[in-house]
Order: C-alpha cells, then structure tokens, then sequence
C-alpha cells in the first residue's frame, strides 16, 4: 500500500480522498500543518506527498523530501507556484490537477462581480436589520460593458462565455494566445485602457508578478472593477489600495491576496489581524474579499480527489508516465515536449 503524507488538510478535503484512496490502495497520513521546513519531517517513511497551495515546497523542502525516500510531489491545485519546479528536476516529480472545474472559479468570478456592482451584499446586511432602505444600493447595467479578462487558459474562456450571456464585449489578452479563438486579443495596455471591469485568470510567474501595479493602473479607465481569482500576487496589493483611495478603481472583488498564507482557511475572528494592508483593503466599502474559496465547489473537491489519486497512481506504475506531470526540462513545464512517452528523468 502507498503511503502518502497529505498536508494541510481541511474537513472539507478528507471524504472524498478517503473514498478515492480506498479504491486504488493509497493510504493517506492526514495533517493539519502546512508542507515548510519546520514541518516536512512529517513526510518521513511516506512515498509521496499531497500539497496545496500555501504549502512551501522550496529547494530546501525538496532536498529533504528526496533524503526521506519521498518520490512525488502531488498538487492538488493547478498552481505551482509555491513548488521550485527548477530544483525538484532530477530529484523528485511533481504532478498536478490541470483542470479539476474551471466553472466553479468563473462562476465565483462573476459571483463576486455581480455582488459588487448590484451590493448585494450590503443589502442583505440592511434586511437582517429591517433597514429596507434603497439609498446607495444604485448599481449599474453589466450589458454593453467592456470587459479585459487576462488569461485565456480553461477558466478564462469559461469567464468570457459568462461575461457574453450577460451581452458584454470582450478583450483579452494572454503571452500566449487561443488559436482561432472566437473572441477578440488586444494588447494589455489596450486593455487596460479599455476595459470597465478586469478579471484575472492567469497564473503567477516572474513575468506576471505585479502585473497589476500603479503604472498598470494608472492607464485604466476611472471607476474600473478588479476581480481576482487566481493568485493574489499578481496585483501589488499596496498599488490597490492606493488606486481605491484616490476613487481610480471603483471596486475590487478578491479571492486571492499576496500574504495568505498564514490567513486564509483559518478563522482569526477572534484575533486581532497583523496584516495591516489586508485589514484596510477589507474596511474599504467597495472591497468584497472572500478566502480563496472559489475552487471550493462539491464538484471540484470530487474532481480533485480523484485526479490527485490517479496521478499518484499512475506515478508509481511500472512505466509511471503521467499526463499531468510538470517538469523543468523542456522550459515549457506543462506542455512536454517529450508527449509523455517517456519520463522526464
């Protein structure tokens, strides 16, 4: 039987493993504690582990991992930015999820806008208290808008299906563009000048870090809505706040923010927070946060759970070649240039 070590686990998360893992004989070691270096002596005896995203498999990490034995490294994310794909080369393999329901997270995206622009959240605090009051709940029209959505992978051409249902016009924009996509690519200033809502659907890489920034913007349109449902360091997070207070952005809707990591998935209700930046953005009244919930759908947990076994599964066959594998050594991590005939090393 494999044994996995599986790190920060959530309730939400153990069902659906359990039952996949029975199925396919993998044993799950479930921990509440994040993948770090303080932690990772809790893979030891293990033949894998499990991680999420606010799990820090750094060189380090992996060193020790490939001490212990460990032989994969499984996300249970489409993100990897918090693995050093570069170092675990030659050492250890690292599989991911791709796609386990790029609907949850465009459904949430426009969730999170149409709560915004219709305030509806802030209507339903007032009922709760009787207030039935109309004033400053005017909201405005999503059909004849403009909309920039930055990444065209699975989520954002999901995004824009939506966003077209509602009758809006679509830009996009993406380094590597859809082929005879039916949608329109303009540049990314065109874009930001442009647009009156931003949504992003792009992962988070050297060249996109911060590609949300002042000077970014400084070129959009006064009153823009930013959506963030992808990684919270694509925006400069300090640049939001500053572009919220001069009134330039009209309303940010973020599920994803840079310092997360200690934060997220945990109730502080009852603590003071130490993230100044991230307590003001949330005081802001135009500002929805929600905690990196948009993956979180019944669907994508199941989706989850069974393409994480499978790819451990696969992994540790005779010929362990596995479709979602991620690797450093053809410069293009997740599109092999080898079309997973043979493994990478």
């Amino acid at each position: 039987m494999l044994k996995v070590a599986f790190f920060d686990t959530k309730p939400y998360d153990q069902p659906s493993f359990e039952h996949y893992g029975k199925l396919h004989d993998i044993e799950f070691k479930f921990l509440e504690t994040k993948l770090n270096k303080d932690t990772v002596e809790l893979a030891r005896g293990c033949d894998a582990v499990c991680v999420f995203v606010n799990d820090d498999v750094n060189a380090e990490v992996i060193d020790r991992l490939y001490d212990y034995g460990v032989k994969l490294i499984a996300l249970r994310s489409a993100g990897y930015n918090n693995v050093d794909i570069k170092h675990a080369f030659g050492k250890i393999h690292v599989v991911h999820v791709p796609a386990y329901s790029p609907y949850s997270v465009a459904e949430h995206a426009m969730a999170l806008l149409l709560t915004s622009i219709r305030r509806v959240h802030k209507a339903y605090n007032r009922t709760r208290e009787f207030n039935f009051s109309l004033n400053g709940l005017t909201g405005f029209d999503l059909h004849g808008k403009t909309v920039g959505v930055i990444g065209t992978g699975k989520i954002g051409r999901i995004f824009i299906d939506i966003c077209r249902g509602f009758g809006m016009k679509v830009l996009a924009y993406d380094k590597f563009p859809v082929k005879d996509a039916d949608f329109e690519y303009v540049s990314l200033d065109e874009l930001l000048e442009q647009s009156h809502i931003i949504s992003l659907h792009c992962p988070l890489t050297p060249d996109t870090m911060h590609m949300i920034d002042h000077d970014a913007i400084a070129k959009m349109k006064k009153g823009v809505v930013i959506i963030n449902t992808s990684r919270g360091a694509l925006i400069d997070a300090e640049a939001l706040l500053q572009g919220i207070k001069e009134r330039h952005i009209g309303a940010a809707c973020l599920d994803v923010y840079e310092e997360e990591a200690d934060i997220f998935f945990n109730d502080l209700s009852g603590h003071i927070l130490n993230d100044d930046l991230l307590a003001r953005l949330i005081s802001m009244p135009n500002v929805i946060v929600t905690s990196h919930q948009a993956f979180l759908t019944e669907d994508a947990l199941n989706n989850i759970a069974e393409t994480t076994v499978n790819n451990i599964q696969t992994y540790f066959k005779e010929d362990g070649l596995c479709d979602n594998e991620l690797c450093y050594r053809c410069g293009r991590i997740e599109h092999c240039q080898k079309n997973r005939q043979e493994r990478c090393f």
